[in-house]
């Protein structure tokens, strides 16, 4: 069988920065339904379509491909009034978009904290890095619309506390 649309992929796999830093071993292996539902790095998608199982691959995905460019307008600085009394750096904190609105939402991360104000920062931390992800196709079959939608629930789920897929 060959990836094409609709089909359930299981892939073992590791990302590394474009110069060869480890950022995911992929201890676990990465299973996401094949046909352009955004749920895993277009670039990767389609490098993808019609492998078959036991095929490697290695797929450079750019910064603008993976989790954006970094944007300077996502950092902020903030009095700690206003923030949680057990604020640490690294700790992460949802808050609106800048110039949005209540449904704007994004996740920021604390990056500086010094005398009365925090550096929070609302750019993914792998925002502006260029990618190389590889592996091999471990499994592959054809999904029934039950489990489409159950992976595609899952993985757009605020609720399902398992972060980023």
């Amino acid at each position: 069988m060959t990836i094409t649309k609709n089909c359930i992929v299981t892939l073992d796999y590791s990302v590394t920065t474009s110069d060869g830093q480890m950022i995911d071993e992929g201890k676990e292996p990465l299973i996401y339904v094949h046909g352009g539902y955004e749920n895993i790095f277009a670039p990767v998608e389609k490098a993808m379509e019609g492998k078959s199982v036991g095929d490697l691959f290695k797929v450079p995905v750019s910064a603008a491909e993976g989790f954006g460019e970094y944007d300077e307008e996502l950092l902020m600085i903030e009095t700690l009034d206003n923030l949680p009394e057990d604020l640490r750096v690294g700790m992460q904190l949802e808050g609106y978009m800048p110039g949005g609105d209540e449904e704007d939402t994004i996740i920021y991360t604390v990056t500086e904290i010094k005398d009365d104000k925090a550096v929070l920062d609302g750019n993914h931390p792998l925002a502006g890095i260029d990618m190389v992800f590889e592996g091999t196709v471990s499994e592959i079959h054809a999904a029934s619309q039950e489990e489409i939608d159950a992976m595609l629930h899952h993985n757009h789920s605020d609720e399902c506390g398992c972060g980023d897929h």
